[in-house]
């Protein structure tokens, strides 16, 4: 598929015209004749100061935003000695659960697509802030749920929302670093998860002495709060994440001119070192359907699919049961007890990211490898949750199961990123992630639905058999990460970041020129076209 490289995708008609509104456009080159190749130590630089400031606000957004998704999980149990868990309060069912856990990621899947897609069009940090807004309204209103329909319809809309945030994220940071640089700072983001689901954890504890204060449940002022503070959050990001690079000001038109001014991220000497390093790897492109197609026919974007549906899945189960799995082991733990005891498992998920993410970036030609070993890191910590003869080892079990668990999204999504933004440019790193990100949740939709409350024979059980399903889906992803360096191997990608970097820059050499011949083409056309005005006026005179 489309295996002779990214050259294709560098046609001059596809290249974006607005130099006011577009990063990287072409006709910026000359700004920088006469800067030289930066120095590395120069350039890390540059990108801690960038760090500084893209970085902390990603955390915080996704730490609420991943607060407002989980606490669900931990509203099944909490008050349950009163009888004012979430489940007696609306008097939901185990289906009613189940449907509500399901359709959130429902919405996601639907829509994530498109919502990536549009942040192609628009100022991304706007479109980010717009997610995150929408979700702590949501988030907020779900503190006046009073039956169970109001608790699935809230769960769909809220899903809606999300959707795009994920990806879009992924998609941001390649705007701002080259793919090499990712896996470790979406990690360093994607720590704000886990610490989210272990603060949310210990902070219920606390909520639970609120309980029908001003005549509200414990769980509806977690999710009043929460929502509130993630709406605060979402407005403040219109100043404080930047827009795209660029080398000069940007003028804005029609909805644009609403948005605040920002203060630049890079001072104009050290913008114009981090654009020329950024022209090596990134593409922008002004881009069509055809482009859309090219993605989607792309076949090594399937096996990606397959390998986050099994992680996610698993991931998003634990965090979704988290504490129904706790009290399985020791139905005598209060449900303070097992609010607490959830935080750990979380602690070590913040663990495994830290560890792994920053080596796969200094050994970024093995990342299926990078991918694997956590997952057999999962599949063990299952085993032992799921078979040891007593309470705490089944426990330890749950942490090591989070300990394998961190890493394997970040790396995934960077490797999505690695492998598409070279090839597509940046709609290919706008759908690759999307479709990665949509599509890998259904494995969320699976785990949410069909296992743990979702099939109630199984609690007998201990839920032997929910976990026996999620280690086969993370035996799968090691498969399908296999199959990823499989197919990239057969179809002759360059498997080295120095190889990548050398057929981009033959490739922007060839759309170069051939942006020269078209408009020399242009000129000559231009000329013909005066010269035939000219006879023909001579002929009119002629007659006269």
């Amino acid at each position: 598929m489309d295996s002779e490289g990214p050259e294709k995708n560098l046609h001059p008609t596809h290249i974006r015209d607005e130099p006011e509104n577009i990063a990287f456009a072409m006709h910026e080159d000359e700004e920088l004749e006469d800067i030289q190749p930066p120095d590395p130590q120069v350039m890390n630089k540059i990108y801690r100061k960038l760090d500084l400031r893209i970085i902390p606000g990603l955390w915080c957004l996704y730490f609420l935003t991943s607060s407002i998704r989980s606490n669900v999980s931990l509203a099944l149990t909490m008050n349950a000695s009163e009888g004012d868990t979430i489940v007696d309060y609306l008097h939901l069912t185990t289906h009613d659960t189940s449907l509500g856990l399901a359709l959130y990621y429902v919405g996601y899947v639907v829509f994530d697509l498109p919502f990536n897609l549009i942040m192609t069009f628009v100022a991304p940090h706007a479109w980010i802030a717009r997610n995150v807004t929408c979700i702590g309204i949501v988030g907020a209103c779900m503190a006046a749920m009073k039956a169970a329909w109001s608790f699935i319809l809230l769960r769909l809309i809220l899903g809606i929302m999300t959707a795009g945030l994920w990806p879009g994220m992924a998609y941001y940071l390649t705007m701002w670093y080259p793919p090499h640089r990712c896996a470790q700072r979406i990690g360093f983001y994607f720590t704000a998860a886990q610490l989210s689901a272990a603060v949310v954890g210990l902070v219920s504890a606390g909520f639970q002495y609120m309980n029908m204060d001003r005549g509200l449940p414990g769980f509806a002022w977690m999710f009043l709060i929460y929502g509130l503070i993630t709406f605060v959050l979402g407005v403040s990001l219109l100043w404080w994440l930047p827009d795209r690079p660029s080398l000069r000001p940007r003028s804005r038109t029609g909805w644009g001119r609403l948005l605040p001014s920002q203060r630049p991220p890079l001072s104009p000497e050290d913008a114009k070192l981090h654009f020329r390093d950024m022209k090596r790897t990134y593409i922008a492109q002004k881009w069509t359907m055809r482009d859309f197609v090219k993605v989607m026919l792309d076949v090594r974007l399937y096996p990606l699919v397959l390998m986050y549906f099994g992680v996610v899945g698993t991931g998003i189960g634990l965090q979704s049961f988290a504490t129904v799995i706790i009290k399985s082991i020791n139905p005598n733990w209060s449900s303070v007890d097992l609010s607490l005891l959830s935080a750990p498992i979380w602690i070590c998920d913040l663990v495994g990211i830290l560890l792994v993410t920053s080596i796969s970036d200094k050994f970024h030609n093995h990342r299926a490898i990078f991918f694997a070993c956590p997952c057999l890191v999962i599949m063990t910590g299952l085993i032992v949750t799921t078979y040891a003869p007593h309470d705490w080892p089944r426990y330890v079990g749950l942490l090591i199961t989070g300990l394998g668990l961190g890493p394997t999204v970040p790396i995934c999504m960077t490797w999505t990123a690695e492998i598409f933004q070279p090839r597509h440019g940046e709609v290919g790193t706008a759908v690759a992630t999307a479709v990665v990100s949509g599509l890998g949740n259904l494995g969320s939709i699976t785990t949410t639905y069909a296992l743990y409350s979702g099939w109630p024979s199984d609690k007998a059980n201990g839920y032997r058999n929910s976990n026996m399903v999620m280690f086969a889906m993370v035996g799968f992803s090691i498969v399908a990460a296999g199959m990823c360096t499989s197919v990239r191997k057969l179809l002759g990608d360059p498997m080295s970041r120095e190889a990548q970097w050398a057929q981009q820059h033959a490739a922007r050499e060839r759309a170069d020129a051939e942006l020269a011949a078209a408009a020399a083409a242009e000129a000559s056309a231009g000329d013909n076209a005066v010269a035939d005005l000219t006879t023909e006026d001579e002929e009119e005179i002629r007659k006269f």
